[in-house]
């Protein structure tokens, strides 16, 4: 059967999943410390999908990637590569599919690595073999499989987006697979999720306390006692009383009470306020994990040396390259390209934009070795007449050279060629304006 391009037939070899497991094909629980699962410490993936750091980091990388235009390059020769365009790759670079356009599909796929750890991409053929469209599909819906042979196919189940309509397998050429920290298995990425999800819990539960403390009036609550017996249903009825009719918006208001009861109030501790600092605490360990400098989602004080072309660097260098290499040696590979005379490359420009000083400053130190459009380039303004030649100013000459063009003037001084340099000797600078000065005399007569 044929389907997305490609012939899909039915399986002839023995396939069993790929998982992190123990000898015996045991699943190997992974815990956030040693013991959370006996204490019974969870970390919930789709809650700490929204704590604000850990929502901040992830969307901040998978943006500042997406933003950067993709390029088919080829290698000119000396490992320099200039842009170009092919009829097979272009397109499909260009829109990967009728779903998103490129920016889309490439904050998809960093999301996706991000967050499950592994990102999976079906490649959709012509008639040709030719990949004309790309499409990342959801994680939870693909499991990597291996033969008793060793290769390596994929399960995917019914995706109507990526034209799945029934579950197949699929050969592992048909997949582009980028998986991030693969500790335990080859085939399985662990997501930084793993990692930095316990202290995003404890930032979400930090944040819906403080949220109840506000709520009841930024005050703890009291306790009612009384020297009477009371019974269970008494104590609770007289409970519900007092949270309804003097808590919440209702706090503040003056409660009479009576029949030997007293209220005694708690006071919180000021440790116990300290929310703040360890809201801090817990979002600087999340972009610990992700690699991100804090003050680039808000949490802490902007480097002082106002370097922005440094911060951006240290931040690509960081963070940033090891995703974007990743794809463009996933994309090469899963097009078809050698990656050495043809491949993709990521515009960084746009990630390394300096300040208009720097700017201009930069490209005015590129003369001699950038042609002046180039360099207007840099700066964003369009190309001019002459523009594509490279500019050098002639200022430093070999010493043999300046003694050359000395004794010329000399022997030529009644007919010099050219006025001669401000740094000539004093003789010769005296037999050149000598010889100009008879010819204007003879002339004058």
């Amino acid at each position: 059967m044929r389907f997305l391009g490609f012939n899909i037939t039915r399986a002839t070899k023995s396939l069993s999943p790929a998982m992190p497991s123990r000898a015996g094909g045991l699943w190997r629980v992974l815990e956030s410390f040693p013991g959370a699962w006996q204490r019974n410490v969870e970390v919930k993936r789709d809650s700490v999908l929204f704590n604000h750091a850990d929502f901040a980091c992830r969307t901040l990388i998978a943006s500042d990637i997406a933003k950067l235009r993709v390029k088919l390059v080829i290698n000119t020769g000396d490992d320099i590569w200039q842009e170009t365009s092919n009829p097979a790759y272009s397109p499909v670079i260009r829109k990967p599919n009728h779903l998103q356009n490129q920016i889309q599909f490439f904050e998809s796929w960093v999301l996706s690595k991000l967050q499950s750890g592994n990102t999976y991409v079906l490649k959709q053929r012509d008639g040709r073999g030719v990949v004309t469209r790309l499409f990342v599909l959801d994680p939870n819906l693909v499991t990597p499989l291996v033969s008793s042979d060793g290769e390596v196919f994929y399960r995917l189940n019914t995706d109507n987006l990526a034209g799945l309509p029934e579950q197949i397998i699929v050969p592992a050429r048909e997949i582009i697979h980028d998986r991030f920290n693969c500790f335990f298995h080859p085939l399985i990425g662990i997501s930084p999720i793993v990692a930095g999800g316990l202290a995003a819990m404890q930032g979400l539960a930090i944040q819906e306390s403080s949220t109840t403390f506000f709520q009841n009036g930024a005050q703890v609550g009291g306790i009612l006692s009384s020297s009477l017996e009371m019974s269970d249903d008494d104590a609770k009825e007289l409970r519900d009383y007092f949270n309804t009719e003097f808590g919440g918006k209702n706090r503040g208001k003056i409660a009479v009470v009576g029949g030997g009861l007293q209220y005694h109030g708690v006071t919180a501790k000021a440790v116990d306020s300290q929310l703040i600092e360890q809201l801090k605490w817990t979002a600087d360990v999340v972009c610990s994990v992700y690699h991100v400098p804090p003050y680039k989602i808000g949490m802490g004080p902007v480097p002082a040396n106002n370097n922005v072309q440094a911060q951006n660097i240290e931040y690509y260098s960081s963070c940033l390259q090891i995703l974007i290499e990743s794809i463009e040696r996933c994309l090469d590979e899963g097009l078809g390209m050698d990656g050495v005379t043809l491949g993709t490359e990521f515009d960084t420009d746009a990630l390394m934009r300096m300040d208009t000083a720097t700017q201009y400053e930069v490209a005015t130190k590129a003369k001699g070795i950038k042609t002046l459009d180039e360099q207007r380039k840099m700066v964003g303004v369009g190309k001019i007449k002459g523009g594509a030649t490279l500019y050098l100013q002639q200022q430093d000459h070999s010493l043999a050279a300046i003694e050359a063009r000395d004794r010329q003037l000399i022997a030529n001084a009644d007919n010099p060629p050219a006025p001669p340099a401000n740094d000539n000797p004093p003789e010769v600078q005296a037999a050149y304006f000598g010889a100009m000065l008879r010819k204007n005399l003879m002339g004058a007569r």
